[in-house]
């Protein structure tokens, strides 16, 4: 029993530290330095396109996560009898199986469900509304139309002015999720005048 009252505090704090790390670095990146026109142009060389997507996405990833999750949302919308069904799913799996006390005995008609027979009713209606909505070419298709605008921005916006502080490639990351320890502390960096071409 001490042991639960001593998780949830700490599952609390946990998630209080790394929403306040959110917020601090959704706030960090103005939506008008994305959108700045004077910082647009052609890149010359497929390395040097590949250098700014680099430079960008450390630079913009929070930006460009909201514009993945803003494209994947639009997608789903488009047909929402699957964002219904897979909602109503989601609420089947946190209700039934997830957030239901293991010795809260699920009745169904006058008929005990085991917790294993719960899985398996809901695995099954998993596959099938996956296979009946193909909600997974929608999701394919969305993360690809996402991942396009997040490169091509990313290769057309000039990455010079916007890296005035230099950062650990991975600090982000540590700063968001503050349990996790940094074992790898020296990543190497990208030089585009070093490499082969």
């Amino acid at each position: 029993m001490s042991s639960e009252k001593l998780r949830v505090p700490i599952a609390i704090t946990t998630l209080r530290a790394s929403l306040m790390n959110l917020h601090h670095h959704v706030h960090r990146r103005q939506w008008t330095e994305l959108i700045d026109r004077s910082t647009i142009s052609i890149p010359e060389s497929l390395t040097e396109a590949f250098f700014r997507i680099r430079k960008n996405i450390y630079y913009f990833r929070i930006n460009y996560i909201i514009v993945l999750t803003l494209v994947l949302a639009a997608f789903l919308l488009s047909r929402p009898l699957s964002l219904l069904l897979l909602i109503s799913l989601a609420g089947a799996w946190l209700f039934l199986y997830i957030l239901r006390a293991p010795e809260k005995k699920l009745v169904i008609l006058d008929r005990v469900f085991s917790k294993n027979e719960l899985l398996v009713v809901l695995i099954v209606a998993t596959v099938v509304v996956v296979v009946v909505t193909s909600i997974v070419s929608v999701i394919v298709y969305a993360v690809m139309v996402g991942v396009g605008i997040v490169c091509a921005h990313g290769a057309i916006c000039v990455p010079e002015d916007l890296f005035l502080e230099q950062q650990e490639p991975w600090s982000w990351y540590f700063g968001l999720f503050p349990l996790v320890e940094n074992g790898s502390k020296s990543r190497s960096s990208y030089d585009p005048n070093n490499s082969i071409v």
